[in-house]
C-alpha cells in the first residue's frame, strides 16, 4: 500500500512494511467530513485514492485553502503545532486514506529523517498558505465594509440630486411658457405654438447629448450667424453655438421670417437661457448617473449584498465591466484603451464572483503597468464559450514577459516590479482562485508585442470538478465502497 507513496520512497521495503503495520485505511464517500475545525487532532493522513478539500471557517464563512489528491498528505500542521484542527477536511469525491495515529506520527518523524525533512518542509509552506488565505479574506471583508459605507454615503445625495434634476426638467418648460407671455400680445396663437414647439424640440435635442463633427458644427454656426444678422438679431455669434447644440438650423428658423426684430431678439434671448439651462441639467444628470454607476459597480465588485465566499450564478461580463469601472482612472491616466470582444448569449457560471473580480483586477492592473508610458497602449478582453467551459482572454500589446521567467510568474512572492510596487502575491492569488477554488485553468502566452492570459472556467464548477476527477483519475468508487464495508466489519 505505502510502496507507491512518494513520502516513503527513500525508505527500505522493510521500513515501509513497518510503517504499514502502524496505520489503517479509512474510506470516505463524497461530501463526508474527515475532521472539523476546532476538533482535537488525533491523526495524520495520506491520500491513497480520491481527493480532500481543506477549508477554514472565518466569521461564519467557509474559506477554501487547498485540495489534496492522491499521494499527498495532511494533518501534520496541527499535530506539530500542538493545536486543535485549524480547518475542516471534506472528501471531494469517494476517497481512501491511510491514517496514522498521533503517537505513530511522532514515532515516524523521529525514526525516519527523510520523512521528517519532507513533512517539516511542507509544514512551513502550509502555514504560509493559511496565513495568505486569512489575510486575503480580511481584505475582502474590509473592501465589503468600505463599499457598503461608500454606497450608503453616496447613494442618498445622488438620489436627491437625481430627483432635483427631474423636478427642474418639469419646471423649465413652465418657466419658458411664462416668459413668452410677455410678448404673447404681439403673437398670433399659431406663432406662439410654433415658438413653444421650437423651444421644446431644442431642449429635447440637448438632453439626448447629441454632438456634431467639429467642422460641421462650425458650418452650422456660420449659417445661423448669417441668418440672425439678416434678421437684426443682436449677439448672433454668442447665440449661434447654443442654438446648434439645440439642433436648430436655418431651415427650422424659416417659420419665423414673419416676426419683427424686437420679438425675435426677445425670443432668442429667452431661448438661449433655456438651452443653457437644459445643457447644465444634462451635465448634472450625466454626473449623477456616473456616481450611481460607480456605487453600483463597487457594490457588485465586492459583492456587498451577497455572501463573498458562496458560489452563485455569476455574470462574467458584469464582473469584467465593474473591474474596468474601478480601474477607469488608472486606464485614463496611462492613456490605455480597452477593446471588449464579448460573446453574445454568454452563460452564467457557478462561481464566487468576488474572488473572480480579484482575478480580473490583478490581470488588468498588471497589463496597465506593462503598458506604462507606451504609446497606443491597448488591452483586449475576449470571451467565448467552449462546451462545458467559458474562456476569458485578457491581452495587452506591451513588451511581453521575458521567456526566461515565464515559467515562474505564478510562484508566490515572485515579481519583476520594483520595490514598493509589487509583492509577488498577485498572480499566485490568481492561480489559486482559478485552479483551486474554481477548478479551472490559467495559461500565459507571451511574446514581444503581446501578452495574453487565458482563463478557462467550468460553467458549473462543482459538477464539472467531480466529473473531471472521476474521468481523469478513473477512481473506482465501487472498490472503495467494498473496502469501507470490510474495514467496518474488521472494527476499524
Amino acid at each position: 500500500m505505502l510502496d507507491q507513496i512518494s513520502l516513503f520512497q527513500k525508505l527500505s521495503s522493510i521500513e515501509r512494511e513497518e510503517l504499514e503495520n502502524t496505520c489503517h485505511q479509512v474510506a470516505y464517500s463524497l461530501g463526508e467530513t474527515i475532521f472539523s475545525q476546532g476538533e482535537l487532532t488525533k491523526y495524520f493522513y495520506i491520500v491513497l485514492e480520491g481527493e480532500v478539500q481543506i477549508s477554514r471557517k472565518i466569521d461564519s464563512q467557509e474559506i477554501h485553502i487547498a485540495n489534496y489528491g492522491r499521494d499527498m498528505f495532511f494533518g501534520e500542521v496541527p499535530i506539530l503545532a500542538g493545536e486543535k484542527h485549524l480547518a475542516n477536511g471534506t472528501a471531494v469525491i469517494g476517497t481512501l486514506l491511510a491514517v496514522f495515529s498521533e503517537e505513530y506520527f511522532w514515532q515516524m518523524l523521529f525514526s525516519y529523517p527523510s520523512v521528517r525533512k519532507v513533512i517539516l518542509g511542507h509544514m512551513a509552506v502550509r502555514f504560509q498558505e493559511l496565513q495568505t488565505q486569512s489575510l486575503q479574506h480580511e481584505k475582502l471583508i474590509g473592501l465589503g465594509t468600505l463599499a457598503a459605507g461608500l454606497a450608503h454615503e453616496l447613494n442618498n445625495p445622488a438620489s436627491a440630486a437625481c430627483s432635483a434634476v427631474i423636478q427642474l426638467k418639469k419646471l423649465a418648460p413652465k418657466l419658458y411658457a411664462q416668459s413668452l407671455r410677455c410678448i404673447e400680445q404681439l403673437l398670433t396663437s399659431e406663432q406662439l405654438t410654433i415658438l413653444i414647439k421650437l423651444e421644446q424640440e431644442a431642449i429635447a435635442h440637448i438632453l439626448q447629448t447629441c454632438s456634431y463633427d467639429p467642422l460641421e458644427q462650425l458650418d452650422l454656426e456660420d449659417e445661423l450667424i448669417i441668418w440672425l444678422e439678416a434678421h437684426n438679431v443682436s449677439r448672433g455669434e454668442q447665440i449661434a453655438p447654443n442654438l446648434v447644440m439645440g439642433g436648430i438650423t436655418t431651415q427650422k428658423l424659416s417659420i419665423l421670417d414673419t416676426l419683427d426684430s424686437n420679438t425675435l431678439n426677445y425670443f432668442f434671448s429667452s431661448l438661449e437661457t433655456s438651452l443653457i439651462q437644459a445643457s447644465l441639467l444634462a451635465t448634472l444628470k450625466e454626473s449623477v448617473n456616473r456616481i450611481s454607476t460607480i456605487v453600483d459597480s463597487v457594490k457588485s465588485y465586492s459583492y456587498v449584498d451577497r455572501d463573498p465566499v458562496k458560489k452563485n450564478n455569476t455574470c462574467i461580463h458584469q464582473g469584467l465591466n465593474n473591474t474596468l469601472v474601478i480601474l477607469k482612472y488608472k486606464l485614463e491616466q496611462q492613456n490605455v484603451s480597452v477593446v471588449r470582444n464579448y460573446e453574445t448569449d454568454f452563460p452564467l457560471i457557478r462561481a464566487n464572483g468576488g474572488s473572480l473580480n480579484q482575478v480580473w483586477t490583478n490581470l488588468i492592473d498588471n497589463a496597465i503597468d506593462a503598458l506604462d508610458k507606451q504609446i497606443n497602449g491597448k488591452i483586449t478582453i475576449t470571451t467565448s464559450k467552449l462546451e462545458n467551459y467559458i474562456l476569458v482572454e485578457i491581452a495587452d500589446n506591451g513588451p511581453g514577459i521575458p521567456k526566461a521567467i515565464q515559467t515562474r510568474i505564478f510562484e508566490p512572492f515572485f515579481t519583476t516590479k520594483e520595490i514598493g510596487r509589487g509583492t509577488g502575491m498577485g498572480l499566485d492569488l490568481v492561480y489559486r482562485i482559478v485552479a483551486i477554488e474554481h477548478q479551472g485553468n490559467i495559461d500565459c502566452l507571451s511574446k514581444p508585442g503581446e501578452t495574453k492570459f487565458q482563463i478557462k472556467l467550468p460553467i458549473n464548477s462543482e459538477k464539472s470538478a467531480i466529473k473531471e476527477k472521476l474521468d481523469n483519475r478513473e477512481i473506482n468508487l465501487e472498490a472503495i465502497e467494498k473496502k469501507a464495508v470490510l474495514l467496518k466489519l474488521n472494527g476499524q
